[in-house]
């Protein structure tokens, strides 16, 4: 069975295979390192783009893929019948929990502006007022998968209030659905968003959602960019109304010359949440997984339906 996997370092990361598996590394940034119309299994390389989709066609005898990231919204609807698309899920969970975790204490405790105090060399104790705290907040995690799990474990310490939110309620998880959201985000001083890009979840973030959310709440973006309306966030966060962190944004990258750059009450990282020293190790543990399962004949895991 040939296997194309995205990283040389995947290679003896995959752990001991089974006999007959071949395996060889084609990045991307090169050619083919052969026909891969012989390909059964592919690893894409992480973050793939339109671009790498558009290779598919040349894969005839394909018969799963395995994604180096939670999110699968590239692929959704381009993977030819009979192929089997298998997301990350696990891989990423702490990783992005420790980014949001990050990301909100240093929006609450103001490390934005003592870094842009640091670099005009201005110690500024007089101009800091004392800062809000993370501690004892009212979070909303939209997003009730294994990295939302994720974050409320990280957030525990804090003794904070958790409300979490998914598609559809889960009575026995004490998971609420979207359709609850307008009566959740008035109380929400903290909304994090860790949602599949769908078409469900495509807007979900829009002036009707940032309106419902009190005066000094923090959105916390480690979803997809297009989730949230960035035309109505903008005009949110340049009333000072709310504040963000973001580590994904529409457009994405974001050019040059756009508000969200200059915005004091906005932190942004480049889409780099997952992007840890442990990343290679975890993700290619999964992929060895699963190439075990496919020669014993088992079915796959992290299998993606309608986008999830």
């Amino acid at each position: 069975m040939k296997v194309w996997v995205a990283h040389e370092a995947g290679r003896e990361l995959l752990g001991e295979l089974p006999a007959g598996v071949d395996v060889e590394v084609c990045t991307g940034t090169q050619a083919f390192p052969s026909d891969p119309a012989g390909v059964r299994f592919w690893v894409p390389p992480f973050l793939a783009t339109a671009h790498t989709v558009g290779w598919l066609p040349g894969f005839t005898k394909l018969e799963a893929i395995q994604l180096l990231t939670a999110g699968a919204d590239v692929w959704v609807g381009q993977v030819p019948p009979g192929v089997t698309l298998c997301d990350a899920r696990g891989v990423h969970d702490k990783p992005v929990a420790e980014w949001v975790l990050g990301a909100a204490i240093g929006m609450f405790r103001r490390f934005p502006d003592f870094v842009r105090a640091q670099e005009r060399e201005d110690w500024a104790t007089k101009k800091f007022a004392p800062t809000p705290e993370l501690t004892g907040k009212r979070v909303l995690i939209v997003g009730a998968g294994s990295i939302g799990r994720a974050i409320e474990e990280h957030l525990a310490p804090l003794g904070v209030t958790v409300t979490r939110v998914a598609r559809t309620a889960r009575l026995a998880e004490k998971v609420h659905g979207v359709d609850e959201l307008p009566r959740l985000l008035p109380y929400a001083e903290v909304v994090i968003l860790v949602v599949p890009l769908t078409e469900l979840t495509r807007g979900l973030v829009d002036a009707g959602f940032l309106a419902a959310m009190p005066d000094g709440a923090l959105l916390v973006n480690a979803a997809r960019g297009p989730v949230v309306d960035t035309d109505a966030l903008v005009a949110e966060l340049e009333s000072g109304r709310l504040s963000a962190a973001m580590d994904v944004t529409d457009p994405e990258p974001l050019p040059p010359g756009h508000p969200l750059w200059r915005l004091p009450n906005a932190f942004l990282t480049p889409h780099a949440a997952g992007t840890v020293d442990g990343l290679l190790p975890r993700a290619y543990g999964l992929v060895g997984d699963q190439l075990r399962r496919v020669v014993a004949g088992e079915p796959l895991i992290n299998q993606v339906s309608e986008g999830y």
